[in-house]
């Protein structure tokens, strides 16, 4: 498993993002480096469960698919309380697909977010809340202008309290919305890192890359405004 570096060459990112978000300009400078939420190397953390993140003592993990994971990604990482992120395939039935291979839909994976977040200062719910607040949920396969099966929206969950929250949390957003919810909510498979290219995208890049969120987040710590 490659390891995830914090510099990535523009060049590279620009010649092979050609599907989903992709229409979005890159910045002209190479010399971007993200700031502020850090990331952690690979490893395996259990037999069935393969990571980018290990949680330090004391973190959580948690796993969501809501679109483009490159606006995904930068979404969570302007939450406080948020260590890591990492962005990957998930939920899909082929080994160690490749981004033009999700893209195909032919492995039917989810482009996911692995956050690592401190409970002490952002909880697990408060994580959903933003989670339900920066997408539509309604939209089977499709946000915005992005359509495909790798575009749903889902809800990793990692353990049983991840999954009564997640679905207690539908229930009260479904009551606040005129159309059926289409978030899938399943335990979490095997995570399979995304390229190189792909982690931090939009801080590489210099500016969001995804649609707005679809309410303002409630009740939630944001860094920079957010």
């Amino acid at each position: 498993m490659k390891l995830l570096g914090w510099i990535t060459s523009l060049a590279v990112a620009g010649s092979l993002a050609v599907l989903g978000c992709s229409e979005m300009p890159l910045a002209s400078s190479g010399s971007l480096k993200p700031t502020g939420v850090g990331t952690h190397p690979g490893g395996v953390l259990t037999a069935a469960y393969q990571g980018t993140l290990i949680p330090k003592k004391g973190d959580q993990l948690a796993m969501f698919a809501m679109g483009c994971f490159w606006g995904s990604e930068g979404t969570f990482r302007k939450v406080k309380g948020v260590v890591a992120t990492a962005v990957g395939y998930s939920g899909g039935t082929t080994p160690n697909p490749t981004y033009e291979m999700v893209c195909s839909g032919t492995t039917h994976h989810a482009e996911a977010v692995l956050v690592e977040f401190d409970p002490k200062v952002v909880t697990y719910n408060q994580l959903l809340e933003v989670f339900w607040a920066s997408h539509d949920p309604t939209t089977l396969n499709q946000q915005g202008p992005d359509i495909g099966e790798q575009y749903r929206s889902a809800i990793f969950y990692l353990s049983p309290e991840q999954k009564a929250a997640a679905e207690a949390t539908a229930k009260a957003e479904q009551k606040t919305l005129h159309s059926a919810i289409s978030t899938r909510i399943k335990p979490a498979s095997t995570f399979y890192p995304a390229e190189d290219y792909h982690q931090q995208y939009a801080e590489k890049v210099g500016h969001s890359t995804c649609p707005p969120p679809r309410r303002p987040v409630r009740g939630v710590g944001m860094r920079d405004g957010g």
